[in-house]
């Protein structure tokens, strides 16, 4: 016998997952530390690179490896070390472990790899931002005594495919700059040739700056105008998009604008920004180089999980 509906409430929504099979294997291989390290990884860098000074011994790939098992088990750089060295061992290789002090010189200016699916498609784009704890005492103080003044936080700056739900772009500022100032770099890395269809965002985005990064990748801007916004003038790029966002907002409502315009798939990036900080609320690392690459790498690591297996889930009636 189902339950009755109470008057004035909408039916909450359901859903079903249709490769439960293939995402629970997904799941599973998660845990699997030969992602992180195989034999198939470029370790030990060649001879004769031609770099002055003292060679390298390990490649980046080498490096970002066990910084990624550091960051993934949130562990100290000796910790990650001997992790490395006992995966090694295990599998049967003779590779070198870098030395707790190289990863730690190396991180500073590491150049991290972001993997991801190339689509053909035009790409549909959802930024946003969140904050990383630096410094500051834990919750339960802050709850007890209230906030320390020593408390800083990272602002980590994200574009997220929509469809494929991965990590594209990704920048570390502090809490001094804009939502809006931050896009045209974060487009910048995205490759050219690479045709971009729609970029979301919230009502920070809603300025000049980012209506003109838009329309320099010939691409549709949905964000919602702030509530007290005026009609641009029309040799503004991006001018008559957003005026006749304004209209049909005053018109229809904001509701129904955002359903309208598909605003809603905003969404998506809150979940990539809570799945990002289940890898840790807090940066391990102290000054801001090798904060930026912990934060990359966090950001690989999703994209990895992703690739490994992502539910197919659709609403049923």
């Amino acid at each position: 016998m189902s339950k009755a509906v109470v008057h004035g409430e909408r039916p909450r929504a359901r859903y079903r997952t249709r490769n439960w099979r293939e995402y629970d294997r997904g799941l599973i291989a998660r845990g699997d530390l030969t992602v992180w390290i195989s034999p198939d990884l470029t370790w030990h860098v060649e001879e004769g690179t031609g770099r002055r000074g003292r060679p390298r011994v390990f490649t980046d790939v080498a490096i970002q490896a066990v910084l990624t098992l550091k960051v993934l088990y949130q562990l100290p750089l000796r910790a990650a070390q001997g992790m490395a060295g006992g995966l090694i061992r295990l599998a049967g290789l003779d590779w070198k472990v870098p030395h707790y002090s190289t990863l730690s010189r190396r991180q500073k200016d590491l150049t991290v790899t972001i993997p991801y699916r190339a689509r053909g498609g035009p790409l549909h784009l959802i930024i946003d931002s969140t904050g990383l704890k630096v410094l500051g005492e834990g919750e339960w103080k802050v709850r007890k005594h209230g906030a320390d003044k020593r408390r800083v936080w990272r602002k980590v700056h994200l574009v997220i495919d929509a469809d494929s739900h991965e990590v594209r772009a990704v920048e570390m500022t502090d809490h001094r700059h804009g939502d809006g100032e931050i896009v045209p770099g974060l487009l910048a890395q995205l490759p050219k040739a690479e045709q971009i269809g729609v970029i979301s965002g919230d009502g920070a985005y809603d300025t000049r700056g980012v209506y003109e990064a838009s329309a320099a990748r010939d691409a549709a801007l949905v964000v919602p105008p702030r509530r007290n916004g005026k009609p641009w003038k029309a040799r503004t790029a991006g001018a008559a998009e957003r005026n006749e966002s304004l209209r049909a907002i005053k018109r229809l409502g904001r509701r129904l604008w955002k359903r309208w315009s598909g605003y809603h798939r905003r969404s998506l990036a809150e979940t990539a920004m809570s799945r990002l900080k289940r890898l840790g609320e807090r940066l391990s690392a102290r000054d801001p180089a090798r904060q930026v690459a912990e934060v990359q790498i966090r950001c690989a690591i999703l994209n990895t999980f992703n690739a490994l297996g992502m539910p197919d889930t659709v609403a049923v009636a």
